[in-house]
């Protein structure tokens, strides 16, 4: 049988290896060590921004954006239904609901959708968008950047601003994406954004991930609520509930290795992107206005599980987008709208290797075995 060829996996070629002796030496692996506040200014740097709260994962960015938008009982939250379930679980958290939308043609969030909502199915009082059907306050939205697109994020700021809502940034598979007449870089234009290192994302720490808000205070207290909220590093005085949503030295190390990398791995999954454009595939595309860093590649097919069973077959990896949330038991009752292009491109999407790591070779063969199914 031919070699496998992964979805996506990390790239380890860069300096990861000599930064994790260095910090194993000096014993400092867990959740206290300078490298992290390396990393968070190393990051930081790269997005432009002034903070940024190195943390467990993508997840607990979301949750900790969630109690920092005041959303809890009896209130909602605006969210995309095409995402992975990570994105909406955190409403739960907290105890809010959420309220399900389309997507548009990147299949990000549809804006046009949302401020559809806002008008027709709400009242705007008291400086409170109230859901018409529930009586219930929606004080959030939370705007996916899905496999490297960008949402609509302009538009929706104006949104939000007209009704008084947070907007949470979920970054967590756009970082290195940016608007080109701008330069703001995903996650950055909202009330918070969040970034994710998971093993499959386009740097890596193993897990974890990062947190930044448009208010630096909100950014140092995201960090003091990871950090079990404490206020007294000697006395264990903790003034408020917190978590253990600490990146680990460890970690942090491997991040800046990767994030050197950064620019390179984005260059080459552009020019992968363009293999498969090139031999007449038929990718999503992705915005014009932006440069993207292209993290997955969107087959668009009618033969969406023939092709998934065929790539199995000769030893490669793909798959189906994610099932629809609002399609999944735990959210089955909540409150959708509008939703009709998610459904189409769930039925006809695969994603299909894209690893920076991928050779020439590689990308070859799997051309060669979706040109043989269609």
């Amino acid at each position: 049988m031919s070699d496998f060829i992964p979805l996506s996996v990390p790239n380890l070629s860069g300096n990861e290896l000599d930064y994790v002796i260095d910090v194993i030496k000096t014993g400092w692996v867990s959740t206290s060590g300078g490298r992290i506040s390396e990393f968070e200014k190393k990051l930081a740097q790269y997005l432009k921004v002034d903070r940024v709260a190195a943390i467990q994962s993508g997840t607990a960015g979301l949750h900790l954006a969630m109690i920092l938008s005041d959303v809890g009982r009896n209130d909602e939250v605006i969210v995309p239904t095409l995402t992975f379930i990570a994105a909406v679980n955190p409403v739960k958290y907290v105890g809010a609901e959420p309220i399900f939308m389309d997507c548009d043609d990147y299949l990000c969030l549809d804006v046009e959708k949302v401020a559809d909502f806002c008008e027709k199915e709400c009242d705007f009082i008291d400086n409170r968008l109230i859901n018409k059907m529930t009586k219930k306050h929606i004080k959030a939205v939370v705007a996916v950047h899905v496999f490297g697109n960008m949402v609509e994020m302009f538009a929706l700021m104006e949104l939000a601003k007209k009704y008084n809502l947070k907007v949470i940034e979920d970054a967590t598979e756009a970082l290195g994406s940016y608007y080109k007449d701008t330069g703001d870089f995903a996650g950055t234009i909202g009330d918070f954004g969040v970034y994710s290192f998971n093993g499959n994302k386009i740097i890596t720490t193993g897990g974890g991930g990062a947190f930044t808000a448009r208010d630096l205070k909100m950014a140092d207290h995201a960090k003091y609520l990871s950090n079990q909220a404490k206020d007294d590093e000697v006395a264990f005085v903790h003034n408020k509930i917190g978590y253990n949503y600490r990146m680990t030295n460890l970690q942090a190390v491997v991040g800046i290795a990767q994030l050197e990398q950064l620019e390179n791995f984005i260059a080459i999954k552009e020019r992968n992107y363009n293999l498969y454009k090139s031999a007449g595939l038929n990718l999503l595309d992705f915005q014009d206005n932006i440069r993207s860093n292209k993290w997955f590649y969107s087959l668009i097919t009618d033969k969406r599980d023939e092709i998934i069973r065929h790539l199995k077959e000769d030893n490669i990896q793909s798959r189906p987008i994610w099932k629809l949330i609002h399609t999944l038991k735990p959210y089955e009752n909540c409150q959708n709208y509008g939703i009709e292009k998610a459904f189409i491109y769930y039925d006809r999407i695969v994603n299909i290797p894209c690893g920076s790591g991928l050779a020439k070779l590689d990308i070859e063969r799997v051309i060669g075995a979706i040109q043989w199914k269609t």
